[in-house]
């Protein structure tokens, strides 16, 4: 008998996400032509080494509230769940797949296979570094997506869908456009660091 690891990803949560220093929005219809604006809350709290656990909710009407568990492989931590990272590339990856399958059913363009793959190359000095002196730091260096369609509609058809789809993807045009950012610092009750920027 192989013993069984344990390794968590999530469950849905019956609270929302506990949030303190801002009021989450509540979700409004637009009116054509205006777009449906709506938000994804998160809060989050650091456990044992690298654990974190996190409730994450969107704030349209139907959505569950959902409990996420965080982790890193050893040393620094115990793999029980997936890596901060892999949550926001998978986030990227099917972001693009919600809207292509929203698409191609709403014009009902017959594909008979949509697979997505996708490399992202991240940067880090974290681990190798900081016995030297440095500060962390880290970046991205490339997202590369690939969309593999297998349909018997006309090439220009599933390039249109795929030009829709990209235009559509929040996901996608955050990485692509410079959005407004904002981090705030509370320690200990008082506003320690308020930075922002474009």
């Amino acid at each position: 008998m192989t013993e069984q690891k344990f390794y968590h990803v999530g469950e849905r949560s019956t609270e929302q996400p506990a949030t303190t220093q801002y009021q989450p929005s509540k979700f409004a219809k637009a009116k054509h032509p205006e777009p449906y604006r709506f938000e994804v809350n998160l809060s989050a709290e650091a456990g044992n080494m690298q654990s974190k656990t996190g409730v994450v909710s969107v704030n349209i009407p139907g959505f569950s509230p959902v409990k996420l568990y965080c982790d890193e492989q050893p040393p620094v931590g115990e793999d029980t769940a997936p890596p901060p990272l892999a949550f926001f590339s998978a986030g990227i990856g099917f972001c693009l797949m919600t809207h292509l399958t929203d698409i191609l059913t709403a014009r009902k363009i017959q594909v008979d296979s949509l697979k997505l793959e996708q490399r992202i190359v991240f940067r880090t000095n974290l681990g190798h570094m900081r016995e030297h002196g440095y500060m962390t730091d880290g970046g991205c260096d490339v997202v590369e997506t690939h969309v593999i369609i297998e349909s018997p509609e006309p090439e220009e058809k599933i390039k249109d869908l795929l030009d829709e789809a990209e235009n559509g993807c929040m996901a996608h045009f955050a990485l692509r456009n410079p959005i407004p950012w904002s981090t705030r610092l509370v320690y200990n009750g008082k506003e320690a660091i308020s930075r922002s920027g474009e």
